[in-house]
């Protein structure tokens, strides 16, 4: 019989689970947070899900400008940040600049995807963080619009001060690493890069790009070379400069 056929418990019926691995973690200024595969932050002691650089509407974007690409990228990509907060039951989601590809993305959002933020929106606060994209044109879907936040001692905003002495999460620059594979080739993957108590999210919009982890602007805006963490099944994959360096 098809697993719920009866629409009880009784004989015959079969009962499911759906059931997850843990969500692997790490400590930031003493506070655990979760990486989520998707590359979303969870932090279990504000019940916030953090993301960067959404570049929503980044297909309509270019679009405007003549080049063509599928419109799909907001249906993706909010579809993946709702699967992550019915996966981690967060109450809020800050999303740290770039939300948009550009200023006027918000403004015309196509109903589909608006009918999908707006699922994200009934079951959690929305706090837009202003990027260097998008400013604060998210502000007409409603939430709450903050140019950057301090949390328990951390820092939230879209880039990451150079020289910053407290803890921070911040966004901007996309960051990704390569990664060796048993037959001898590298894929690249986004990646966190985690500098002592600051850290840098990987882009989340599935048409945002990235920069190279050992790019010289993370150790402008950090002041060291970064560690990069991978989200992988079962746990994290945590890679130093020096590490990197010896897989080139």
């Amino acid at each position: 019989m098809p697993v719920g056929a009866g629409g009880g418990s009784g004989p015959g019926v079969t009962d499911v689970s759906l059931s997850f691995p843990p969500i692997p973690a790490f400590r930031l200024a003493g506070t655990a947070l979760q990486v989520l595969p998707c590359g979303a932050l969870f932090w279990p002691e504000q019940d916030m899900l953090l993301v960067a650089d959404l570049h929503l509407e980044k297909g309509a974007a270019f679009a405007r400008r003549g080049w063509l690409l599928p419109p799909h990228d907001s249906l993706e990509t909010l579809g993946r940040l709702i699967a992550a907060v019915e996966r981690t039951g967060a109450r809020t989601v800050a999303a740290l600049g770039d939300s948009f590809h550009d200023s006027a993305g918000a403004a015309s959002m196509p109903e589909a995807a608006r009918a999908l933020l707006g699922r994200l929106t009934a079951r959690a606060e929305m706090i837009w963080v202003t990027g260097n994209h998008d400013g604060a044109s998210a502000g007409v879907l409603g939430g709450r619009v903050v140019e950057e936040l301090l949390l328990a001692g951390v820092w939230l905003r879209h880039e990451a001060v150079p020289g910053c002495a407290e803890p921070e999460i911040s966004g901007h620059f996309h960051p990704k690493v390569r990664l060796p594979l048993r037959t001898g080739r590298q894929v690249s993957r986004p990646c966190l890069a985690l500098a002592g108590d600051r850290l840098v999210l990987p882009a989340y919009g599935a048409y945002a790009g990235g920069l190279s982890v050992d790019d010289r602007a993370f150790v402008d805006a950090l002041g060291q070379a970064p560690e990069a963490i991978v989200p992988v099944a079962g746990g994290l994959i945590r890679l130093t400069a020096a590490q990197r360096m010896h897989l080139r």
